[in-house]
């Protein structure tokens, strides 16, 4: 297994293995609720020059999606203030419920934390969404704190790699590793452009949180063990996803060529992940990645040549809910170890950069 390979090894160029383990998981969704047909209503309705494309709604595999606000207040005009009140009201909601769920899961104290990492590309917010969550909740004055923007949806397996090397240091302190993401409040028709229309047929709004803690005394435990962490950027490619800075509030930035460059590319990026710790394809035993929408879901397969029943839980996660951005592979995590997932996993998302982001699972254990 990988995590004994001794860090005496990495003379032989293989990576140390991190002792790492998630102690719990929780996951966290706004209030409104909508159905795929309603979004495509309003869709038609903000962008009607594409309303011709409104099969892209049905072809998604998306049922029902989340929001932190009605769908009626995308009819009126927002500018980035309101945007921003919305976002920062609204993810600091969501925050404190996923940080008292995970930290109660993990049977800790609010004292038992060392650190926070936040993840967050939707909004902006100075001071960070940590600094003021570390007040709502009472955490100690000498917690550390990560506030990470820019990732995207590759911010969920980013953040449990921030999280893991942080863990790493902190004697068994707990690190409260959290996602926030609101893309839903930058949907807009004053961009009318068909890269817009698409993206509300994906984005919705959720967060997520993990407990991470080093491994006591040599044991292992908890919900699994990350053992190894990584990422893969690709040059020259910045303009494949992200956020364009408009007046009114962020503009998508989506390629229409993603799904071709994740199936002629990812297989090689995680082949020389894998071997920096002695291991290849075959040593695994299942595939966890975000599920940035159907025809992402689908390159994954072909390039790694995994049958689609072997990401079942990043197309039931979704169905259910849509593309969250960074938290939604959490949500995909947490759905295949409540299955009994066990044995080695490869964790893999991909978002602005262009960046994959990965992490091996050790679950044989938990």
């Amino acid at each position: 297994m990988l995590n004994r390979v001794p860090s005496a090894e990495t003379s032989t160029g293989l990576a140390p293995a991190l002792q790492v383990q998630i102690s719990s998981l929780a996951t966290a969704v706004p209030e409104y609720r909508y159905t795929q047909d309603e979004a495509r209503e309003l869709a038609c309705r903000m962008f009607p020059g594409y309303a011709r494309l409104e099969s892209v709604f049905e072809n998604t595999g998306i049922r029902h999606r989340y929001s932190c606000v009605p769908l009626d207040w995308f009819s009126e005009p927002h500018n980035w203030v309101d945007r921003n009140i919305v976002y920062e009201r609204a993810a600091l909601e969501l925050l404190e419920k996923v940080a008292r769920s995970a930290i109660s899961k993990a049977g800790l104290e609010l004292n038992d934390i060392g650190a926070i990492v936040t993840i967050s590309t939707s909004g902006l917010s100075v001071p960070s969404l940590d600094a003021k969550l570390m007040h709502i909740l009472g955490l100690r004055p000498d917690t550390e704190r990560l506030p990470v923007f820019g990732l995207g949806c590759a911010g969920g397996v980013t953040g449990l790699a921030r999280a893991a090397r942080l863990a790493a240091t902190m004697d068994g302190r707990g690190v409260l590793m959290m996602c926030v993401e609101l893309s839903g409040l930058n949907f807009r028709a004053s961009r009318q452009s068909k890269v817009d229309f698409v993206s509300c047929a994906l984005f919705s709004d959720g967060a997520a949180g993990a407990i991470l803690q080093a491994h006591q005394n040599g044991a292992g435990g908890g919900m699994g063990d990350i053992t190894a962490v990584g990422e893969h950027n690709w040059p020259g490619t910045n303009d494949v996803m992200g956020w364009s800075i408009e007046e009114d509030g962020f503009g998508v930035v989506m390629s229409t060529q993603i799904p071709k460059f994740i199936r002629d590319e990812l297989r090689e990026a995680v082949e020389m992940f894998l071997a920096r710790h002695g291991l290849d394809l075959d040593d695994l035993d299942g595939v966890i990645t975000h599920p940035g929408g159907r025809k992402i879901l689908e390159a994954i397969s072909v390039a790694l040549n995994i049958d689609r029943s072997r990401l079942v839980h990043g197309w039931d996660v979704l169905r259910d809910y849509g593309n969250m951005s960074s938290p939604t592979v959490l949500f995909v995590l947490e759905r295949a170890l409540a299955a009994g997932a066990r044995g080695r996993h490869l964790v893999a998302g991909f978002g602005p950069g262009f960046t994959g982001s990965f992490a091996l699972l050790d679950v044989t254990t938990a």
